[in-house]
C-alpha cells in the first residue's frame, strides 16, 4: 500500500510562545519506506524545530519565537508498506485503562455496564463502536476544546475526537485498555486530520472508529496516547497563537480499502 499525505498550516504568534506541532506520520517499524519532508518559515526564513520523540512512533516539532510572528509549516510525506504491529508493554496498559482527562472513565462507569453488562470481548468492541455511532450526531463545530466525554454523551453531538473520547471511556470502563490516535485518513470528507481509539484485545490494537467517516485500513498514524490532550496538531506550551489556515490531505496509490465495520483492523 501507498499512500501520501500532506498538511499547511499558517499560524500567528504573540510574542514568547512556544509551540509544539504533531505533523509527521509516526515513525513505526515496518514501513518499506517513508518519505518526507517538512519545512517551517516565518518572514521568508527557516524557523529552527527540534523533533521530539514520543509514545508509539509519535513526533512531535518544537520551536519558540521571541517575538511575535507569521508561521507556515508544509509537511509532506509517502509511507510505502505496512506498519509492524505493535507490541504493548503492561505499563501501557495500565495507563490506558485509567481516566484521563477527556476520557472519564470512572464517570461512565455506570452507563458502561448499564449499556454492556454483559457482553466482553470482540463483541464488546464492536457494541461500544455501533452505540456511540448510534447515540451521537456528527456536527463540525458543535463542542468545545474543554469537553470530555461526559459533555459529549449529555449533548448527543460532537466530532470525531468526541467519538472516539467516548468510546475509549466506555472501554475502560469495561477494563479494556484504550486510546486516542490523531491520523491522516484517506477518504476523509471534508479532509481534516481525523481522530479514532485503539483498544488492546487479546495482544493486538485494533481501531475503533464510530464515525465511520473513513475506511480504517488506510489511516496512518500521527500520535498516540491518553486521549486529545497527548495528541493535538498544534499547541502551544508557552505564550499563544491563533490558526489562520489549515490544509490538510491524505490519499492511496490506487482504490480505498472497502470498511467493513465488523472487521478488526489494525492500524497499518
Amino acid at each position: 500500500m501507498e499512500r501520501s499525505v500532506a498538511a499547511r498550516l499558517v499560524f500567528k504568534t504573540v510574542a514568547e510562545t512556544k509551540v509544539a506541532l504533531a505533523v509527521s506520520v509516526a515513525r513505526n517499524p515496518g514501513y518499506t519506506s517513508l518519505e518526507e519532508s517538512l519545512s517551517v518559515t516565518s518572514g521568508g526564513e527557516q524557523v529552527p524545530v527540534t523533533e521530539l520523540h514520543d509514545h508509539h512512533g509519535g513526533r512531535f516539532h518544537y520551536m519558540e519565537f521571541a517575538e511575535p510572528a507569521e508561521v507556515t509549516v508544509d509537511y509532506a510525506a509517502t509511507v510505502t508498506g505496512v506498519a509492524t504491529p505493535e507490541v504493548p508493554n503492561l505499563m501501557e496498559l495500565i495507563r490506558y485503562v485509567r481516566p484521563s482527562r477527556y476520557a472519564e472513565s470512572d464517570r461512565l462507569l455506570p452507563t458502561a455496564y448499564a449499556e454492556f453488562g454483559g457482553i466482553h470481548g470482540e463483541e464488546l468492541l464492536h457494541a461500544v463502536r455501533n452505540w456511540v455511532s448510534s447515540e451521537l450526531r456528527y456536527v463540525s463545530g458543535s463542542s468545545r476544546g474543554t469537553d470530555g466525554a461526559v459533555e459529549t454523551l449529555l449533548n448527543r453531538r460532537g466530532v470525531c475526537r468526541d467519538f472516539a473520547h467516548l468510546a475509549i471511556s466506555l472501554l475502560r470502563s469495561k477494563d479494556i485498555p484504550a486510546r486516542l490516535v490523531a491520523v491522516y485518513a484517506p477518504g476523509l470528507a471534508p479532509m481534516d486530520f481525523h481522530a479514532v481509539a485503539e483498544a488492546h484485545l487479546n495482544g493486538g490494537w485494533y481501531v475503533i472508529d464510530p464515525t465511520g467517516l473513513a475506511p480504517r485500513e488506510s489511516m496512518l498514524r500521527i500520535t498516540a496516547g491518553r486521549d486529545s490532550s497527548d495528541t493535538a496538531f498544534l499547541s502551544t506550551v508557552g505564550g499563544n497563537l491563533s490558526l489562520k489556515e489549515l490544509k490538510v490531505t491524505a490519499v492511496v496509490n490506487g482504490d480505498l480499502p472497502l470498511e467493513d465495520p465488523a472487521a478488526l483492523v489494525a492500524l497499518q
